[in-house]
């Protein structure tokens, strides 16, 4: 209901604008074309007054009732003296302005946010229900928990679910940035979104369509253009401020020269409703253009407050680190020997997302090791993954869940070394550990160091849950000097709370464990393979996983602020100077309206200006 009655409102405000240019056009008709009389010329501005100025004063009128005094006020005041004074032509610019001008915003908006409406477009509206053998096409939302949905070749997953028939391939890079097609088999994990290969698997679907990974995402979007920014809100509170010294001059020019059309063309030139709509277009340009590059703003205010961030604090892995480690040393137990270990492991890890996955599948391929196809996979948070390969049970988990499987493999652990590590099971039994080195980003250096040069930064700080070893390893090949290690996330929110309390901050993190930071900073940054939690705590996701796209973000930000300030200055000042013109008479109420119109216009086109790149849009090698 609420959907159909907003777009009812605003065809409302477009019916009104088409009616504006329709009565005007047939008034200039009838009085210079037709040489009509000043009465009959006058019918079609009635109309307008009636039809489209009422609904619009009436709804000023009840904003002004709720205390809620902005600069478009000015416009209803216009209106009402217009009829009064007989300033038909002059009443129907304004309506002309007022509904143009919300048309207009209602235009932009729908094109700056074609790229986030593109994502409805890749959701199936049916879903392939498999029971007793048939398959049945149901709406998208009548889906329900445990039901068996078949997923055909190159079909989108239409919800969440656990593979429960077929092996096969899936492309989740447009929900992860992951540029890899991630293998499933019966116990994987299955996200709404993602696109099928070229064989049909069976999932149980685990969420309804309406809580899936894809439909967090539409939400995000959603959120986003409902959302009103607080630079709108700004404009708001500017006009609250010009709206009386507005009326005041208008006051004044009647006063002095005794023609109470100058009260109306002041009043008329005064009228910058779709003026401040340049601040909100900006920023809706600015989604539009992040979210060509990757970039998706959760958070509109995000785009105004990161320029005044002078804190930025960091996680470590999957942040400053690829989130993709590769394995470094093979420990196997007496038992086993190294290549059964890799076979075992790398056959039950493709299988899985964990960051060190990829890096034991990536050895076993490298070295030769032939992988067998695993059974009953399945990786429950804390639990570790686990499935059936040739017969045997393989479990792989940490070292602390090891010891109490299999308490004789204290003895046979390797000492801890810096990095990270995994540790093998095989039937109950200590199998082997595999040690693992994550390699910081090639640009992470760079980054860092034009920081504080290019934006402004005066603290860098990474704060990670690693180990001090490998915190610091990192924090000196990218050039951090202030370092947090082994932090639990309660403790990065009091380290985030200390930091806002001194200045704003920026969060950038994998988002994993950093929801809470992430929500308390100033500006949180989350990178996009964890996108259960950034659906809820960023207010900006990198979807590539890139620390390029994050200095891009801040280049955007920059140029909107700049293109915004620029439409709702810029124009303010026009708009003075014809006020002042308008009092001292030169400027009558007709031509007012229409200069009014050129500088409302003006300033909308420059704010679309926003959806364009930058000149500069990363600058971390210069």
């Amino acid at each position: 209901m609420n959907t159909i009655l907003k777009q009812l409102w605003d065809t409302r405000e477009i019916s009104i604008a088409i009616l504006a240019i329709l009565t005007i056009a047939a008034h200039v008709i009838l009085r210079f074309a037709l040489d009509a009389g000043p009465e009959a010329a006058r019918i079609p501005l009635t109309i307008c007054l009636v039809l489209g100025g009422t609904p619009l004063v009436l709804e000023l009128l009840m904003k002004a009732l709720r205390k809620e005094f902005g600069s478009d006020l000015l416009a209803g005041i216009s209106i009402v003296t217009s009829v009064l004074l007989d300033e038909y032509l002059a009443g129907s610019i304004v309506v002309l302005m007022l509904s143009g001008g919300e048309a207009l915003e209602e235009y932009a908006v729908q094109n700056a946010s074609s790229v986030l409406k593109a994502l409805a477009k890749r959701m199936p509206s049916v879903a392939h229900i498999k029971a007793d053998g048939k398959l049945t096409d149901v709406p998208l939302d009548d889906v329900q928990v445990g039901d068996h949905v078949t997923i055909f070749p190159h079909e989108t997953s239409p919800v969440d679910g656990v593979v429960i028939d077929g092996h096969g391939v899936m492309d989740e890079s447009y929900l992860t940035g992951e540029p890899y097609m991630m293998s499933k088999a019966p116990g994987s994990s299955v996200f709404s979104g993602a696109i099928n290969g070229e064989s049909a698997i069976t999932i149980e679907a685990t969420k309804p369509a309406q809580d899936s990974r894809y439909a967090k995402i539409m939400q995000v979007m959603l959120d986003t253009e409902q959302r009103k920014p607080h630079m709108r809100r700004l404009g708001d509170q500017l006009g609250a401020y010009y709206t009386p010294i507005a009326v005041a001059l208008a006051i004044v020019a009647w006063f002095i020269s005794g023609d109470p059309t100058r009260f109306l063309a002041v009043l008329v030139v005064a009228t910058p409703c779709p003026l401040l709509i340049g601040i909100p277009v900006a920023i809706i340009g600015s989604i539009s253009l992040s979210a060509k590059r990757g970039i998706v703003i959760k958070d509109p205010a995000a785009l105004e407050t990161i320029e005044t961030c002078k804190t930025i604090i960091f996680d470590k892995t999957g942040t400053l680190t690829y989130g993709s480690p590769t394995v470094t040393e093979i420990h196997p137990a007496s038992e086993f020997d190294a290549d059964e270990l890799l076979r075992k492991a790398g056959s039950l890890e493709r299988y899985s997302k964990h960051p060190l996955a990829n890096a034991i599948v990536d050895r076993a391929t490298k070295e030769g090791v032939s992988c067998s196809e695993p059974s009953e996979v399945s990786e429950k948070p804390g639990q570790g993954l686990s499935g059936r390969i040739e017969g045997s049970d393989v479990l792989i988990t940490g070292r602390n869940a090891i010891v109490k499987i299999d308490p004789e493999s204290g003895t046979q652990l390797p000492e801890v070394a810096a990095g990270l590590e995994c540790v093998v099971a095989i039937d109950g039994k200590y199998a082997g550990t595999i040690q693992f080195r994550d390699e910081p980003r090639k640009d992470g250096k760079l980054f860092i160091q034009h920081l504080g040069k290019k934006h402004g930064y005066e603290k860098v700080m990474l704060v990670s849950g690693d180990r001090s070893s490998e915190a610091k390893y990192l924090a000196e090949r990218v050039g951090i000097s202030e370092v947090r290690a082994e932090q639990t996330p309660e403790q990065k929110v009091e380290i985030v709370r200390a930091e806002s309390e001194r200045a704003r901050t920026c969060f950038v993190g994998d988002g994993i464990n950093d929801a809470p930071a992430l929500s308390l900073a100033t500006v949180g940054i989350a990178f996009g393979q964890a996108s259960d939690i950034t659906t809820e705590a960023a207010g900006v996701v990198i979807m590539d996983s890139s620390l390029e796209r994050v200095d891009e973000f801040f280049h955007i930000a920059r140029h909107m602020r700049r293109i915004a300030l620029q439409s709702a200055v810029g124009g303010m000042i026009l708009s003075i100077v014809g006020m002042i013109l308008a009092a001292m008479g030169y400027l009558p109420p007709v031509a007012g309206a229409i200069s009014q119109e050129v500088i409302d216009v003006f300033a909308v086109a420059n704010a679309l200006r926003a959806a364009f790149p930058p000149r500069v849009l990363s600058d971390i090698r210069t």
